[in-house]
């Protein structure tokens, strides 16, 4: 039929086109950054929609093997670009290139297999967004992709035209979509860095690329100057003044319950996850909110977080709280024989780990705020309650739950009074994040070996089992180790995991903090 005759041109995207359509996209959004950066309108200062999708793209391009094929080639390209991802726009990005590689599995593709393709990578960024909103780079992204598949009987050059130009429509349409933006004159920037990004697709399988983007950012480039009313950022209230974003280790079910609570504390709540995992997912988390330590402390309770980010958006803005350089630091644990130890480097310690001790130690601590590091997992609830009850008394209360005590103390140990609040609850939640833990146990002639509760040494030995994990550990690029020494350890064989570590490892610091617990019989902290 005449309507199944392919435009001329190529008909397959194989690893090659792929790696020359990212090169011409970086090179496109590095000439017109700014211009779309431009009308990423509020906060003015952090205007950065451009800025986060070209940093996501090199990223994930930019130093891969040049004879992959292309499933290996986007498989790594996803990976790359969900630990780089910065801001809403970059993570949405992201997980369009991991709706890809989940799609584009055979070594080249046809029209239908990247219309396929497009639709999977929409899908895929529009469930990671918790909340849609229309008039986005989301909206645009459907408006291509139901463009391709209609286009795709006619061949690969009539889908992705189709889409590229059906984008730079979809594109010029967000102002009817989006009252914000038709109140400031402008499209949305994400929208139409993605149509800039299909239109390098066109000219990389035609030489041509006038699908209409360029033309529309030249149209916004000089429009009369006016006076612009502030507007939403990419999504989400300007009732919320910080964007919280990290890296989180858990499962897919730890993923889904922090989606839930990241909704209720704030909004641009965008989880995006690498290919699925057994046991074990990282995930990019993004989110706008006030409170910092909520939002962290959230993820902290699904899984591992690391590579904690915070944007201010607006450095003027004041916090409606009282002075937040007098605050306490209280310690809830499960290692009761701590106690003096935390007690001495100036934390509290609630006691019990019951809502009345908790309370009691936020109280005690003559200022207005607290920080409230738990590793006792089973005083979780008391202490949300402790806090809930302080936050009623008009304290300013942040819980870091920290899984175990060398994790308390490694987020005490950067514990600054004088950094301002919310500062110094990120300085801490990070530090617990990158502090791993292991135990050795000993019990009827079995000594086993655990690194952040996993059992990876089993034997009969304990100084055996602390020297595998202290190697463990540190080849895994610790640079303090830190040794609590149990009631009933080897005073020898903890001075023979020093000299140890001195020789083999002599780039990293160890220290030794008197403990005397009775289990573990070592506790090791890695940071």
């Amino acid at each position: 039929m005449a309507d199944d005759i392919p435009e001329p041109g190529p008909q397959a995207l194989d690893a090659a086109a792929v790696r020359e359509w990212a090169a011409r996209a970086i090179d496109t959004l590095t000439r017109h950054r700014r211009g779309v950066d431009e009308l990423n309108v509020f906060p003015v200062a952090d205007s950065d929609t451009a800025t986060n999708m070209l940093a996501t793209l090199q990223a994930a391009f930019q130093g891969a093997s040049p004879d992959l094929p292309l499933p290996a080639l986007l498989d790594e390209a996803a990976g790359r670009a969900l630990l780089a991802a910065r801001g809403n726009s970059g993570v949405i990005l992201a997980q369009m290139l991991r709706g890809l590689a989940d799609a584009w599995t055979a070594e080249a593709v046809d029209a239908r297999g990247f219309a396929a393709g497009f639709r999977a990578a929409t899908d895929a960024a529009t469930a990671a967004v918790a909340v849609p909103t229309a008039g986005t780079i989301l909206t645009v992204a459907e408006a291509a992709a139901s463009a391709s598949a209609k286009a795709a009987p006619f061949g690969l050059v009539s889908a992705v035209r189709a889409a590229a130009e059906t984008a730079a429509d979809a594109v010029a349409a967000t102002p009817g979509q989006l009252p914000a933006l038709a109140r400031a004159g402008v499209v949305d920037a994400g929208g139409l860095a993605l149509a800039l990004m299909l239109e390098a697709l066109v000219e990389t399988l035609t030489g041509s690329s006038s699908t209409g983007a360029l033309d529309l950012l030249e149209s916004h480039r000089t429009r009369t100057s006016a006076p612009l009313e502030e507007v939403p950022r990419e999504t989400g209230s300007e009732a919320f003044d910080y964007e919280v974003q990290y890296l989180l280790e858990s499962s897919a079910g730890g993923a889904t319950d922090l989606r839930h609570r990241l909704t209720e504390l704030g909004d641009s709540v965008v989880i995006i996850g690498s290919r699925a995992a057994k046991d074990v997912t990282t995930f990019n988390v993004h989110v706008h909110v006030n409170d910092i330590g909520a939002a962290i402390e959230a993820g902290l309770e699904c899984g591992r977080v690391h590579r904690i980010s915070v944007t201010r958006f607006d450095d003027a803005y004041s916090r409606p709280y009282g002075p937040d350089l007098d605050r306490a630091v209280v310690a809830v644990t499960s290692l009761t024989e701590l106690r003096t130890l935390l007690e001495n480097e100036g934390c509290r310690v609630a006691g019990s780990g019951g809502v009345d001790d908790v309370l009691s130690a936020i109280r005690a601590g003559g200022g207005p705020n607290a920080i409230v590091l738990v590793d006792a997992a089973g005083a979780i609830d008391a202490v949300r309650e402790a806090a809930h009850a302080a936050r009623g008394d008009g304290y300013r209360v942040a819980t870091i739950p920290t899984r175990s005590i060398m994790q308390s103390l490694a987020a005490f140990a950067v514990h600054d009074a004088d950094r301002p609040f919310d500062d110094d609850v990120i300085s801490m939640a990070e530090a617990a994040a990158s502090c791993r833990t292991g135990e050795v146990r000993f019990s009827g002639g079995e000594a086993l070996g655990l690194v952040d509760g996993d059992v990876v040494h089993t034997g009969s030995d304990p100084a055996v089992a602390a020297l595998d994990l202290v190697d463990r550990l540190c080849s895994a690029g610790a640079e303090l180790v830190t040794l609590l020494p149990g009631a009933a350890s080897d005073p020898e064989t903890v001075t023979a995991l020093g000299d140890h570590v001195g020789k083999a490892w002599p780039l990293v610091e160890l220290q030794q903090l008197p403990a005397g617990q009775e289990e573990p019989l070592l506790l090791i902290g890695a940071e």
